[in-house]
């Protein structure tokens, strides 16, 4: 199943394959490390097809005990410290049978659980022989579901060898976005570099301590970023590709990026926990259209929204209905514009404001405001109004304490030169707090 991957690590045993906690760990060491981990789960009595819960983040053993799972064709739940309170819950929608729990000295405790995995979508995964993979969602639009994986599928785009690259972790382990940047490091002889903090001090001190070439990242942190201004601090020639996705990305955050890092290439990926990671090539680092597909993906836009059929597609959720049609679409309910090849994501459509019959997608207005050098934070949405059927409304995180009066009279100001009328918060409120999740994901509540 893996055999693939120990091919990697023979070739490149005696070089550097994770970097954590700045201690280095070469590809013999994994390859030794997933034969350690082989032997402990057939001592533990772990059957092969065993729904496994990993309690971890990116770490030496939490990568071989990966890959030693998926070899024994488990059944693996990773799940990070930043679902911490739903755990119990996670745990018993996955019926999880066993559990390894990683602590921040990369040292594994071994347990049994009380829940048999006899969900339908397990037994398919044992009469195939094949290891899966379940991924809860962020619930950022309502409750967390596990998607259930066939790894096999996933593994499959891996076997073709691409760019050796240095890549921080940044995505995390219980994220397609990190499992894929960890798979595709690993099987191309890069190195992981794993941090302790996902702040953009830590994170770019990582880029010039060890070279960075890739971060992949999401465009809230790429503002957090621009904000913290930690990249005057920081060395990070290095660095050549900063791919981002998991939500739209604000035009104006996009442009100041690209022209304070000209010579780095900003690339647009997409991908879902139901289909994941399609390739993607950007129009240009500094153009919000992107082109997306790949072997293995088929895409079309119907009613403006995008659907995806996927070779790697998940089997289902294990607490909620299928969503694929009949023929294994899957509608991802981001609306988009075409043209030619190329898509612009504009938003969830769950998340459009629909003033008096004219959309308002939240990131645009965001965009906008963004621009103002006090703001740090907003997020935009929608709010019920008996009169045009919803009026658009902003949360704003500023740099220094407001004047709210006289600020919110000036963001209106603002957006009324850059925006037709109908899109410019009537609502404006202010709060201290950061407006994002754990997975680094802008948390706006649902248009009314």
């Amino acid at each position: 199943m893996i055999q693939f991957l120990l091919d990697v690590f023979k070739e490149f045993e005696e070089d550097e394959a994770v970097i954590w906690e700045e201690r280095s760990y070469s590809y013999g060491w994994m390859l030794e490390r997933v034969g350690y981990w082989q032997k402990k789960i057939a001592e533990n009595g772990i059957p092969a097809g065993a729904a496994t819960v990993l309690e971890a983040d990116f770490s030496p053993n939490s990568v071989a005990l990966f890959l030693a799972l998926v070899e024994h064709r488990c059944a693996l739940v990773p799940l990070t410290s930043s679902v911490e309170m739903n755990k119990p819950e996670f745990i018993e929608i996955a019926q999880g049978e066993f559990t390894f729990r990683i602590d921040t000295e990369d040292q594994v405790e071994i347990s049994r659980l009380p829940y048999t995995a006899d969900h339908a979508m397990y037994t398919t995964l044992r009469k195939r022989q094949a290891p899966g993979l379940v991924l809860f969602s962020s619930g950022s639009t309502g409750k967390s579901k596990a998607a259930v994986h066939d790894l096999t599928g996933l593994l499959e785009k891996f076997k073709v060898r691409r760019n050796r690259q240095r890549a921080v972790t940044f995505l995390l382990y219980d994220h397609i976005g990190g499992v894929n940047t960890m798979l595709y490091i690993l099987s191309n002889g890069g190195v992981i570099v794993t941090v302790s903090a996902r702040t953009p001090e830590a994170v770019l001190s990582a880029v010039e301590k060890h070279r960075i070439e890739l971060l992949p990242t999401s465009p809230t942190f790429i503002n957090l970023i621009l904000l913290s201004e930690a990249y005057k601090r920081h060395d990070l020639s290095t660095l050549k590709t900063v791919t981002y996705g998991t939500e739209p990305m604000p035009e104006s955050t996009l442009t100041r990026f690209h022209q304070l890092f000209p010579r780095i290439k900003l690339q647009q990926t997409y991908g879902l926990s139901e289909v994941g990671i399609l390739r993607s090539k950007s129009k240009s680092s500094d153009s919000l259209w992107v082109k997306v597909g790949g072997e293995g993906f088929e895409t079309r836009v119907v009613n403006g929204i995008l659907h995806i059929k996927a070779q790697s597609a998940m089997l289902g959720y294990l607490n909620a209905p299928s969503p694929f049609t009949e023929d294994g679409w899957f509608n991802t309910g981001d609306e988009v514009e075409v043209d030619g090849e190329y898509l612009r994501i504009l938003g969830r459509r769950s998340e459009l404001i629909n003033v008096g019959g004219e959309k308002v997608y939240p990131a645009e207005v965001e965009s906008v405001i963004q621009e103002m050098a006090d703001v740090a934070e907003v997020t935009v949405y929608g709010e019920k109004n008996p009169i045009t059927g919803a009026i658009v409304c902003a949360r704003v995180r500023l740099k220094s304490p407001p004047d709210p009066k006289a600020f919110t009279l000036q963001l209106k100001k603002y957006c009324r030169s850059r925006l037709p009328a109908f899109k410019v918060p009537v609502k404006v409120s202010f709060v201290e707090d950061e407006q994002h999740s754990a997975r680094f994901k802008k948390m706006r509540p649902k248009a009314s």
